[in-house]
């Protein structure tokens, strides 16, 4: 059985942002971190962080007056941000810079009373971060998941309507909707810039390249990851045997049966660590080394907040002083 791991695959920037956030905030304050919701959706993210000590919670109501919190990757909405100013809590956002883009599209269209059309997964906490931006009484924000929902919509002022989209959808259905809704309202608006980040982008692009090449696919990544859920659903939809999995602990050996290529990626909320155990066990059950597509390396970058930059600098000058 050959290895073939695709590329890009695994951790995205905002992801890489959010825990590098998370951890810096764990040796600056040196107390306990609350996270609303899970930082990233990946189990394994979550334990090590939950062993170094980090509190995950549903609701600002759980977190002590003027503790920590740090917002997940996925955001929160305004009011949110209220609940957890009205408790003096420290804030940290460890919001994906690219989904913060779609908060401020948003929020620009409520001040102007703009009614906007949402594309996105019902439930999802990027998803209800960003219905979240929209609080003008005299407009309205739609979420839509499907071409039939579409269909079904129904809007006041339709020469004054835009879109926006949450960031880990499939690229293919999107655009499908998208048309749906330029055919449905015409004088619709779209973003200056499309909102499905580049990650969840390049990552689809490399498991279409993936599946034209493998018998098998393991996606790797938790069952609460859109953007591996988006990547199974891509391999299944190229007619390859694609399994999402957590780890190799979720991989049946009946499922390798008269398979000669394994295709290997993650999900943008995935670390490297899973990949090298996942071909690691394939290896003891006799597969060869791995080899990579051809693809690319990702170079994004975001920055964390100057908030903690500017603590870890002081802390830093203390310390020196002290020696």
């Amino acid at each position: 059985m050959n290895i073939i791991l695709a590329n890009p695959r695994g951790f995205c920037a905002g992801v890489k942002r959010a825990i590098l956030i998370v951890e810096n905030a764990l040796k600056i304050y040196k107390k306990k971190i609350y996270v609303k919701h899970e930082l990233v959706h990946n189990e394994y993210v979550i334990k090590r962080l939950r062993r170094k000590g980090v509190i995950f919670v549903e609701k600002i109501s759980q977190i002590p007056n003027y503790s920590i919190v740090v917002f997940s990757a996925h955001g929160v909405s305004k009011q949110i941000k209220k609940e957890a100013i009205k408790k003096n809590l420290i804030i940290l956002n460890a919001t994906c810079p690219l989904v913060t883009k779609v908060h401020k599209e948003v929020s620009e269209y409520s001040k102007k009373g703009i009614e906007t059309i949402l594309i996105g997964h019902k439930g999802h906490p990027e998803v209800e971060g960003t219905l979240g931006q929209y609080d003008n009484k005299n407009g309205k924000i739609y979420l839509v998941q499907s071409t039939q929902d579409v269909n079904k919509l129904s809007i006041k002022n339709t020469d004054k309507l835009n879109f926006v989209t949450q960031t880990t959808l499939s690229v293919t259905k999107t655009q499908h909707i998208i048309s749906c809704l330029k055919n449905k309202f015409p004088k619709i608006c779209a973003p200056n810039k499309e909102d499905i980040c580049y990650a969840t982008t390049n990552r689809q692009k490399a498991i279409r390249e993936l599946s034209k090449i493998s018998d098998i696919i393991f996606v790797i990544g938790s069952k609460n990851s859109s953007n591996s859920n988006r990547l199974a659903e891509l391999g299944r939809e190229a007619g390859i045997l694609t399994k999402l999995i957590n780890s190799f602990v979720d991989i049946k050996t009946k499922w390798l049966k008269n398979i000669h290529s394994i295709g290997i990626t993650a999900g943008a909320s995935a670390p490297e660590i899973l990949v090298k155990e996942v071909v690691q066990y394939l290896q003891t059950l006799g597969a060869n080394q791995s080899v990579k597509t051809i693809g690319f390396e990702e170079k994004n970058f975001f920055k964390i907040p100057q908030k903690l930059l500017k603590i870890q600098t002081y802390k830093n000058k203390m310390e020196k002083n002290n020696e």
